[in-house]
């Protein structure tokens, strides 16, 4: 499986230093992100993320989570990343606090497709190195490139 997320990123929808000190400041800030970037509804992406939220915590543990939501009228599947200037509780599986967020908006009858790019998602951030890497980027576009390479933990190179 290739580990390649452009067909789901956009460098607009990364951002680095977010400050937030709990959940729903964070999913209201990824819902104005969304609506600046993609025209969305930002009160709409920060409540359905919250909805989801409620069914179970998407903290993935290591510091990092995956929250997830069904957005209407989203064209097609997207992943935003926010990196927190400090940690915020998730009730993680591992406790941990989280200042890696990795949310995937997809449109509400995406089904099978939305799975995958979970699967996909959730792949790429259980290599703690990988993980690691993202944390030490420097800048959204440092993020963009981490995530649109091959290879897990790796950039691309002129070869």
């Amino acid at each position: 499986m290739a580990s390649d997320l452009s067909d789901l990123l956009h460098p607009d929808l990364i951002t680095v230093g977010v400050t937030a000190s709990n959940k729903k400041m964070l999913f209201q800030q990824l819902g104005a992100l969304a609506a600046q970037t993609l025209g969305l509804a930002g009160g709409a992406v920060s409540t359905a993320l919250t909805e989801r939220e409620k069914l179970g915590s998407t903290g993935f543990g290591g510091g990092v989570a995956l929250p997830h939501a069904r957005i209407q009228g989203l064209p097609r599947i997207v992943v935003m990343i926010a990196r927190l200037a400090q940690p915020v509780e998730f009730q993680a599986v591992d406790d941990m606090p989280v200042d890696l967020i990795v949310a995937i908006l997809s449109p509400p009858d995406a089904g099978a497709d939305h799975l995958k790019a979970l699967a996909r998602v959730s792949n790429r951030l259980r290599d703690r190195a990988f993980v690691a890497k993202l944390r030490g980027a420097g800048s959204r576009d440092a993020i963009y490139a981490l995530l649109t390479s091959d290879e897990p933990g790796t950039t691309r190179d002129a070869a």
